[in-house]
């Protein structure tokens, strides 16, 4: 999951002053931004050329999970409708000559990765019907039997260095009943390329249904000459400057791990799970009108608020998140499928329990200076950073933030009614993914978590914490951030009433110790403490809680003196505490 578009340049969240006066520091702050010379074209398109800076690192998570469908980008259409499948096929055969990385293969040569345009050969797009012994099987419940035939589309492994790596399969339900699986490797596509190719495949499709020819103009270069061109500026040096900053900027970052974390999410492995985060339209509005105040953008915004409840969550006030971004700052690369995204890494100070509005001030200095200095290749900037890769998790946060925000583009074929099947992912990428969808009814969120590390109703615990959060903050952005509340009503009602529903009244003018020595006394045998090296009775702790006391006193502990505990868990500490109650003092305990 990527951002559609930088939330820098998304038009429609600040006015044209405030971005104008946005794009204008970006262009200011990013060294060794490229001119105006347009992406070359090299040579010899036939030739081996090396990996894009952003296909690296992904080329190295393949290597170590080879054998999961972690980067398989899949896509799902339910097409009812007299369809021409004729059509359908030459539309994504066209496709797929229009943009040689979706006829790449890779391999390795000397120790490198490199890759390889194919030449065209044309796309078949076979056709698989379901038969009487199929529905008997899922006794008419298509749907099923469209999610496993989906599913199993899903898993199967592409072979890099043979090809192809991207394939489409068509399931015939009935005469005007189908549904179309698309499934390409991530590294020849990603989520600005998925809205490319929805929209050429209508126009295709459209023109040869009625007969017409292929009505799209070339795209301006290839995706080799975008890795080359990059590669060539890797060279020359022109990042060096942005991954210095990004060296000083997340130097000593240590990993945010949530508390409801039962193991730390592996980078590139982590089956998935989803809960979908709605935002009402009435929220989003709100939202939207204080950004536009404070000079924000909605993604600044909501990433306050994700951090503001991470912070809440860890008790911690130095918050990093990772925000992958489409990466597309030239405009060859606009309408070109490829493999073109970039992570940032936006670490937060927020110290000091600031309110909400200063919060977004501070967010909004941190997402601009990265900007600024976005070109710097993501594993560039992990080399440099060397943070500790304990565990195999994700490199400086597993933590990841998106907003989508541009029109999710449909797939439109004339005459045919299309819907996109929902895929929840197999495998994600970072141990929790909060990603926002910008809709013309406002924001749809959804969590995409490593189920491994986290458990579904911890997830759904956090979604509802994340809306009341940002609920509370839009509605008094002056309130410190300690002082937002977080519970949803059932769980306060929950904590606050169901919870205390029986009360049970405390004995009359007896104290604690009082309480435990009667205990001790009608059974002193019983075990009332263990330990990792140690069991301690009622009677063994009474009396070692005595003889404490006993010396507290000598001390001068009696009533209003406070006495410091400072140990490990154990039966010795439940001795400190009631032998310092037994001496009329209070204790505190001590990190």
């Amino acid at each position: 999951m990527v951002s559609d578009r930088n939330p820098a340049e998304r038009r429609g969240d600040l006015s044209p002053e405030q971005q104008a006066w946005l794009q204008r520091r970006i262009r200011e702050g990013a060294p060794g931004a490229p001119g105006d010379a347009r992406i070359p074209r090299r040579p010899d398109p036939g030739a081996p050329v090396p990996l894009a800076p952003a296909q690296e690192r992904l080329w190295f998570l393949e290597r170590l999970h080879p054998d999961t469908s972690v980067h398989a980008v899949p896509l799902a259409f339910r097409l009812r409708g007299d369809l021409d499948v004729r059509a359908l096929e030459r539309g994504l055969a066209e496709i797929v000559r229009r943009h040689e990385a979706l006829r790449t293969t890779f391999a390795e040569v000397g120790g490198e990765p490199v890759q390889t345009v194919r030449p065209d050969a044309g796309f078949e797009l076979p056709v698989e019907g379901i038969n009487k012994r199929m529905r008997e099987a899922f006794a008419g419940d298509l749907d099923e039997y469209v999610r496993l035939r989906v599913t199993e589309e899903i898993r199967r492994r592409f072979d890099l260095a043979a090809g192809p790596l991207v394939r489409a399969r068509l399931f015939r339900l009935a005469p005007r009943d189908h549904v179309l699986v698309l499934t390409a490797h991530h590294l020849v596509i990603d989520g600005w390329s998925i809205g490319v190719l929805l929209g050429e495949l209508g126009a295709l499709y459209a023109a040869f249904a009625g007969g017409a020819p292929a009505p799209l103009t070339e795209p301006p270069i290839g995706y080799g000459d975008y890795a080359l061109w990059q590669h060539e500026r890797l060279g020359r040096g022109e990042f060096d400057g942005a991954v210095a900053y990004w060296r000083r900027r997340l130097a000593g970052l240590e990993p945010t791990r949530l508390p409801t974390m039962t193991a730390h999410p592996a980078e590139g492995a982590g089956r998935g799970g989803s809960r979908d985060v709605p935002i009402p339209p009435p929220l989003a509005a709100r939202l939207r009108e204080l950004a536009r105040r404070e000079g924000c953008t909605r993604y600044m915004a909501l990433l306050a608020a994700f951090q503001a409840l991470l912070a809440r969550y860890t008790d911690r006030d130095d918050i990093a998140v990772a925000s992958p971004i489409a990466g597309r700052s030239r405009l060859e690369t606009e309408d070109l499928i490829g493999f073109f995204v970039n992570t940032l890494v936006l670490r937060t100070d927020l110290s000091g329990d600031p309110t909400f509005r200063e919060l977004l001030g501070r967010v909004r200095t941190v997402a601009l200076d990265a900007f600024a200095h976005q070109e710097a290749p993501f594993a560039r900037v992990v080399a440099a950073v060397q943070p500790d890769r304990r565990d195999g998790q994700p490199p400086l946060s597993s933590l990841a933030f998106a907003l989508h925000n541009t029109p999710r583009t449909p797939l439109a074929l004339p005459g045919l009614s299309v819907d996109r099947l929902d895929i929840t992912p197999e495998t994600v990428q970072f141990g929790l993914m909060l990603g926002v969808r910008a809709m013309e009814s406002g924001l749809q969120g959804r969590l995409d978590y490593d189920a491994q590390a986290f458990a579904d109703d911890d997830m759904e615990r956090f979604a509802g914490h994340f809306r009341t959060l940002l609920n509370a903050a839009v509605g008094d952005p002056d309130r410190p951030l300690s002082a937002l509340p977080v519970l949803t009503p059932p769980e306060r009602h929950q904590l606050l009433v169901e919870w205390n529903a029986a009360p049970c009244p405390a004995p009359e003018h007896r104290t604690v110790y009082a309480l435990f020595e009667a205990r001790a006394a009608q059974t002193p045998g019983t075990v009332a403490a263990v330990g990792d090296d140690e069991t301690l009775t009622y009677g063994e702790l009474n009396r070692r809680a005595n003889r404490l006391a006993h010396r507290l006193r000598r001390l001068g502990v009696d009533r209003d003196v406070v006495v410091g505990l400072c140990l490990e868990p154990s039966p010795a500490l439940v001795v400190a505490m009631v032998g310092v109650l037994k001496a009329g003092g209070a204790y505190l305990p001590l990190d």
